[in-house]
């Protein structure tokens, strides 16, 4: 492992996104990272689809071998407030970080420049400016009504003063080849942009740090169910739903397993903490799981990574 910084002062963005309204979840994050930005944090994460928000509870008027007008009408909806990866909405994204000095980690429904399928991807944006993009390669259950599966940008990592940074959105850290990609790249924090606000989740994260020996980055939101328009076709779905739809549960643990930060619920927030990155290494000498923990000649990974 190369020589890495000390010290990461980092942000956990649990906040709530203005339901399909790419423009205000736009202006909302800028005002979070500037908040945070003024607290000297150096990385900043945001949650899974914070633009333009987590559709939870609709089905987009999808059935078992038919589809209804209105569901496509809401659909049509959600796709138009989704961003490009290389749209003026990113680029102002990359322009809040350049002036702020920071990282930025950022969940967004991505609208592909080619054609009209949608993404659940996350990008991580450098200081400079430098950008990398992270499709999930499965979306999980019903998502897939609404996104496709990953076809380019597998397992991207960023390298930072701190080693390389690498993203699995939500459920594909429950896929262990996708772990272990990102492990075999060396990462030392490991960032889960999700909706799991649930106590088994609670659990893998820190088995997760634990198996990586790296730093879990958990971001979740916060959605009520007064978040969502009051005009959706669909809004009868949405009408069974509690009053906090997702709860949160955003939190840092370290590579041992253990909580390193406040852990938020049922609110918005920031989370600030300070990561003292040589727990890393440190970690890694009982167990470095892509290392002298490993068996390539038993056991290996092979992964197309275009």
């Amino acid at each position: 492992m190369k020589n890495i910084a000390d010290k990461c002062r980092i942000a956990v963005i649990q906040a709530e996104p203005v339901m399909f309204d790419k423009d205000a979840c736009l202006q909302k994050a800028i005002g979070l990272i500037d908040e945070a930005a003024q607290n000297g944090v150096e990385l900043i994460v945001f949650p899974e689809l914070f633009i333009p928000g987590y559709p939870f509870g609709m089905n987009f008027g999808f059935t078992m071998g038919s589809r209804s007008k209105e569901g496509r009408e809401d659909w049509k909806r959600y796709y138009d407030n989704s961003i490009l990866a290389d749209g003026p909405e990113m680029q102002q994204l990359i322009d809040i970080a350049k002036k702020q000095k920071i990282y930025l980690s950022m969940g967004y429904s991505e609208r592909d420049g080619v054609n009209c399928t949608l993404y659940n991807s996350n990008a991580m944006i450098s200081p400079d400016g430098s950008f990398v993009n992270h499709r999930k390669l499965k979306p999980t259950g019903s998502e897939r009504v609404l996104w496709g599966d990953a076809n380019k940008d597998y397992f991207p990592i960023m390298n930072t003063p701190w080693g390389p940074v690498g993203n699995l959105i939500c459920w594909e850290s429950y896929m262990p080849l996708a772990r272990v990609a990102l492990y075999e790249k060396g990462i030392s924090i490991y960032i889960s942009p999700n909706t799991n606000d649930n106590k088994e989740w609670q659990d893998t994260i820190r088995h997760i740090a634990i198996e990586g020996h790296c730093y879990f980055v958990n971001c979740d939101m916060l959605i009520r169910k007064s978040s969502y328009p009051k005009d959706l076709n669909e809004y009868e779905a949405i009408e069974p739903l509690p009053d906090i739809v997702c709860r949160g549960g955003s939190c840092v643990i370290d590579p041992y397993g253990h909580l390193d930060s406040d852990c938020i619920w049922d609110e918005e927030g920031i989370i600030y903490a300070t990561l003292d990155m040589q727990k890393v290494p440190s970690s890694k000498m009982e167990h470095d799981v892509c290392g002298h923990y490993a068996r390539p000649d038993v056991l290996k990974l092979n992964y197309c990574d275009k």
